[in-house]
């Protein structure tokens, strides 16, 4: 059986992100390693990426590669093409200049935002307008697109740790047409050290994680289903989602009131507002109890 409506005292806590009150211990007694430089001069060149404090970061280093005026567009799109795009990029862009979600005659750069560990479709099209691209890859460190290409088609890719390591800090600035110019990061040198050997102590174990995140997706998929939920996104063997996104299919009358329930028994998620969906976590760090937790939580609020 589950806890359902707990005391608030005593709730898991379950993020979007693989992080848990654990690994802040665990991570800082890791030896250091510089595995991860290794793996990332091998994965995208060397003298071809910087470390910053997070994605946010990586995106405002990005935009700031380009003499943006403040009349220019840049034009924003993502894989579902849902109006739905994180603040965490309208407002980097926003210190620069303006912002639309369609290509018109305005638009001096297309951001482009693989959305939710799934590949935006047509690449290759938006690398025939001519047009400077930044590949939004934050959520899709892992994943990649059927041409192998993922992260290659703009003239600069940024990522995001926490997304997919148990980490609080770090991301990357990947410049994919020249040696990158570092900018001055917020991160600190001792931050940039502890970044290095969690990201690298995970990296030794890339293998086992996806394993582990595709087995919690399809055990997540199955379980779901029998509630009336089914994945948002055609399933793809590259991909590696960063969260469970469902469609609701109108089963909950209340998405909202589905959010307040699962926050209130420790379970991070949201909306994705401008569709009848939603979405909770699905990383490495879940274990099929933990799933069940979050199926029974839904089932309890659906049979109300």
């Amino acid at each position: 059986m589950f806890v359902l409506n707990p005391d608030q005292y005593l709730t898991p806590s379950y993020r979007i992100s693989p992080f848990t009150t654990a690994d802040v211990g665990r991570n800082s007694k890791m030896a250091t390693d510089d595995f991860a430089m290794q793996y990332f001069d091998s994965r995208f060149g060397q003298n071809k990426w910087q470390h910053t404090a997070n994605g946010r970061e990586a995106i405002r280093f990005a935009l700031a590669k380009y003499e943006l005026k403040p009349t220019d567009v840049v034009t924003i799109l993502t894989t579902s093409q849902n109006f739905y795009i994180s603040s965490c990029v309208t407002s980097e862009i926003e210190t620069f200049c303006r912002w639309n979600r369609e290509l018109t005659a305005e638009t001096k750069l297309i951001f482009v935002n693989h959305e939710f560990g799934y590949p935006y479709p047509n690449m290759t099209e938006l690398v025939a307008t001519g047009l400077p691209i930044i590949e939004d890859c934050c959520t899709t460190f892992f994943s990649q697109d059927e041409l192998g290409n993922l992260g290659k088609y703009g003239d600069y890719a940024v990522y995001s740790f926490p997304k997919f390591f148990p980490i609080q800090i770090g991301g990357l600035l990947v410049s994919r047409r020249k040696q990158i110019r570092p900018e001055q990061s917020l991160l600190s040198d001792v931050e940039k050290q502890y970044v290095e050997k969690v990201v690298s102590f995970c990296l030794r174990s890339e293998d086992t994680i996806l394993a582990k995140r595709r087995e919690n997706y399809d055990y997540a998929i199955d379980l779901f289903a029998k509630l009336g939920l089914m994945p948002r996104f055609s399933d793809h063997p590259k991909s590696i989602p960063s969260v469970l996104l469902l469609c609701n299919n109108g089963v909950i009358s209340d998405l909202n009131q589905l959010k307040a329930t699962l926050y209130s028994h420790g379970i991070q998620n949201s909306i994705f507002y401008g569709e009848d969906a939603f979405f909770i976590p699905i990383h490495q760090n879940l274990n099929f109890g933990d799933l069940d937790y979050f199926s029974e939580v839904i089932r309890s609020l659906i049979n109300k």
